[in-house]
């Protein structure tokens, strides 16, 4: 056998070579190690900040928003529990998501869009790593939305508002937007109250987004609050409902309904038409989200005589039982003509006001300082906020000038000149039910009844208040606003829209008023906006209305009516004025 075979046989190890390996190998343990030494030892902030970076992340409680109910406790307002929809772009691209795109189709029919619309989300930029794709989800469709098992599709919890009384109180309530904010109404103007503030904690996550550790509290939290409205669903709904056949039945364009309570001030139910449903907005107009009964001003007409009464009576410049001439019907003031329907010679001022004279009020108000009719006009609320502190009210508009023309301040007696709200009008009624103390108005249920301010004597607001039952009887222009068992101390208006240069063909038909008289507990205010037809006077229009919520609300507070004996005798006893 050759020694070349024999060396393949027995092969001799090289000793270099092993030395080299070895080498190498040691040389890489000293590598790592001196690498680990260096990153724990000498620079370890940088590996701690990476780990950070991509571990720590800071999370936060959902708050629900704050329940809105009315005074017996009803719901108006409350949060249901809803998930949103949301992608990783990023992670979507790496799990190749768009593989099986049977599941985006399933996906693209369950949030009712179009499949190219949701892959061009996901697919614009595979940088980002959040895009929604849908907002406040059904429970039961986040539920199949799980069981497609999309990569980089995700859920996350948020809050829905609901309203169940829909739009019964749509304007006054209000509504939120898709995060949950307040923007109109109650749930703008107490935003802050309703919505609390969440608790924010430091924890750290593993990769696939589970909570391994929790580290720090960063923010501590406050519990929404609940708001409880001086509402009371019942007569709200009533309201409404009344309100919206009259407006339909007379073609109006729009209508407003204000009930306060005497005793305390608080708005038992404010209603307007048109009104929309905060539960679906996809058609959403603007004008029906507007709260015309503290937003929209008009000329108050005639709803105005009592209280030009009331302030001749305090000024001392008339008499309860004196009589005041409008013979031959009409008078001319400052080259203008002031008219009734009818001559009625010479007039009480009960009779003035179920007649509803232009003529004897005008009288009434020449007869007085213009400085003493304006300031009983402010006294009571006019020019004025009322306290009801929502967003948007309107303080009405009351010139203050020192020249007034004697045809002007005649046209301030009955109601024109100057503009008001549906509120201040209920409001100005119910001072005058309250014995002539003027509370603020409140949204909110109170506790204790506020203390008022006396801007009317006691005397002449229960004069007035007398003066005003022929209005709703027999003879008087209200006769459609009667109502059995509760007299009723109210007063009509038929006021002209201003336009450019002038009065337009367009009225405004109104009815105000106090029951019952002999014990008040409500003021309510009717205002209809432009009817159209033969009919357009306040009697014929609002007064109805005005009857069916008074008589409806009285029995749903247990007011006892009066007996048609005692209502007999009422009618029939004798008044100061007459």
């Amino acid at each position: 056998m050759s020694r070349q075979a024999k060396r393949k046989q027995n092969p001799e190890l090289i000793p270099w070579r092993l030395y080299v390996v070895v080498g190498f190998v040691l040389l890489l343990f000293v590598s790592l190690i001196a690498r680990a030494a260096y990153i724990q030892i000498i620079e370890p902030d940088k590996l701690r900040h990476e780990s950070d970076m991509r571990t720590l992340r800071t999370t936060s409680n959902q708050v629900q928003r704050g329940l809105i109910t009315d005074r017996n406790g009803d719901m108006l307002a409350v949060s249901v529990p809803v998930r949103a929809v949301w992608a990783d772009p990023k992670h979507a691209h790496d799990q190749k998501a768009f593989v099986d795109m049977r599941r985006w189709q399933a996906l693209a029919d369950v949030l009712q869009e179009p499949v190219d619309t949701l892959v061009q989300k996901v697919k614009r930029d595979p940088k980002k790593r959040f895009v929604y794709l849908k907002r406040q989800v059904t429970p039961a469709v986040a539920d199949y939305i799980e069981q497609l098992k999309i990569g980089g599709i995700y859920l996350k919890s948020e809050s829905r508002r609901y309203y169940p009384a829909g739009e019964i109180a749509a304007q006054l309530i209000g509504i939120t937007n898709i995060d949950d904010v307040g923007i109109e109404g109650i749930e703008n103007t107490y935003n802050t109250w309703l919505t609390g503030t969440p608790s924010k904690q430091k924890v750290r996550k593993s990769r696939d987004g589970s909570v391994v550790e929790r580290l720090d509290i960063v923010q501590e939290g406050e519990s929404s609050n609940d708001i409880v409205l001086s509402i009371d669903q019942r007569i709200q709904q009533l309201a409404y409902r009344e309100l919206k056949r009259a407006t339909e039945t007379f073609q109006a364009t729009s209508g407003s309904v204000v009930v306060i309570d005497v005793l305390t001030g608080e708005v038992l139910a404010m209603a307007n038409t048109p009104s929309y449903n905060p539960n679906a907005r996809d058609n959403l107009q603007s004008h029906r989200m507007r709260n015309r009964a503290l937003t929209d001003t008009f000329e108050p007409g005639s709803t105005v005589k009592p209280f030009v009464v009331a302030a001749a009576l305090e000024a001392g410049t008339v008499k309860s039982d004196e009589l005041i001439p409008t013979s031959p019907g009409w008078m001319r003031i400052g080259g203008r003509q002031v008219r009734d329907s009818n001559n009625y010679g010479d007039m009480s001022l009960a009779k003035i006001l179920v007649k509803s004279s232009n003529v004897g009020i005008s009288k009434l108000a020449l007869s007085m300082p213009v400085q003493q009719l304006l300031g009983t006009y402010q006294s009571m609320g006019l020019g004025n906020y009322s306290g009801i502190n929502l967003t948007g009210e309107s303080a009405g508009l009351i010139h203050d000038r020192r020249r007034w023309s004697d045809f002007e301040r005649a046209t301030l007696s009955f109601g024109y000149g100057f503009t008001a709200t549906p509120l201040q009008l209920a409001r100005m009624y119910a001072t005058l039910g309250s014995g002539g103390v003027l509370y603020p108005v409140s949204i909110l249920k109170l506790k204790e009844a506020p203390k008022g301010q006396q801007v009317l004597s006691e005397k002449v607001a229960n004069d007035v208040m007398q003066m005003l039952v022929g209005v709703t009887e027999t003879g008087g222009t209200a006769t459609k606003a009667h109502i059995d068992g509760y007299p009723i101390a109210g007063k009509t208006g038929t006021s002209r829209k201003a336009v450019a240069g002038g009065y337009g063909d367009d009225y405004v038909a109104i009815f105000a008023g106090v029951a019952p008289v002999h014990n008040p507990r409500l003021a309510i205010s009717v205002v209809i906006n432009e009817p159209k037809g033969d009919k357009y006077y306040g009697g014929d229009v609002a007064g109805p209305a005005f009857a069916k919520i008074m008589s409806g609300a009285l029995q749903m507070l247990n007011v006892e009516p009066i007996s048609k004996r005692e209502a007999i005798q009422m009618a029939s006893a004798p008044r100061s004025a007459e």
